[in-house]
């Protein structure tokens, strides 16, 4: 999820913790801190990050194994880049299509000036 900020709480709490996810800091099918552990990490409202971790379960993120807490899901990663390939076209593109327009910027020089990032990557 792509993450603002006029987002409620719990929704940037998600978004923690699918960068967690995508980093691998939090591997497939591994525990991830208890709703306890991680509102006192974060210093906010074990309710809140309830609500996160609900809307994670949602979204097949995470799952529950009663009794032992929260794991992360075997596909978590792709719904993750699912969801924000999605949130990215509908959130960000239209903006940056915008403002070339106004800029007159060509897709050309969009395309060099990535061709050029993904180099710099490597």
């Amino acid at each position: 999820m792509i993450t603002q900020d006029s987002n409620p709480i719990y929704l940037k709490l998600a978004d923690r913790i699918c960068d967690n996810i995508l980093s691998e800091r939090y591997k497939e099918e591994e525990r991830i801190p208890s709703v306890r552990d991680f509102a006192a990490e974060r210093e906010v409202n074990p309710n809140t990050v309830m609500r996160a971790f609900e809307w994670l379960q949602q979204k097949e993120i995470i799952y529950n194994k009663r009794g032992m807490g929260y794991f992360v899901s075997p596909k978590a990663k792709s719904v993750i880049a699912s969801i924000r390939k999605e949130q990215f076209k509908n959130t960000i593109l239209p903006s940056v299509f915008k403002t070339m327009l106004l800029l007159d910027i060509k897709i050309e020089e969009i395309i060099e000036d990535f061709e050029q990032y993904k180099r710099k990557e490597k």
